[in-house]
């Protein structure tokens, strides 16, 4: 069975960081384009970073370029975002996606979801 499970979300104050998981299972990850979405009440989901299955290659949403980093251990199918001088604006769910295939700012790119982990920036 193919399982994303997100992890490390929490309450963290404004300038804070938090650094989020995905444990990876069930399909070729190795050869899968690995992405962080989130999605605030009320908003549509959004893209926030990818990065490339074949080079390593990173993407950035403009909001998060130079505060948010995302990294994978292929060894541990594990993939990472370092989350630094965290915003109020960035409080949303945050979901890691996987497709077999290139990195993309479209929702309907990914084939594979995770449940999500909750972030909040507040005082």
């Amino acid at each position: 069975q193919v399982q994303l499970v997100e992890s490390g979300g929490g309450l963290v104050q404004p300038g804070g960081s938090l650094r989020l998981s995905c444990a990876a299972s069930g399909f070729a990850f190795d050869y899968s384009a690995i992405a962080w979405f989130r999605q605030a009440p009320g908003k549509e989901r959004e893209g926030v970073s990818c990065i490339s299955r074949s080079d390593g290659s990173t993407y950035y949403a403009d909001s998060v370029k130079g505060r948010f980093t995302i990294s994978r251990e292929h060894a541990k199918n594990m993939v990472y975002l370092q989350m630094d001088s965290l915003k109020p604006e960035d409080t949303a769910i945050y979901y890691c996606a996987a497709d077999e295939g290139r990195c993309s700012v479209l929702v309907r790119a990914y084939r594979y979801w995770g449940q999500g982990t909750q972030v909040t920036v507040s005082s």
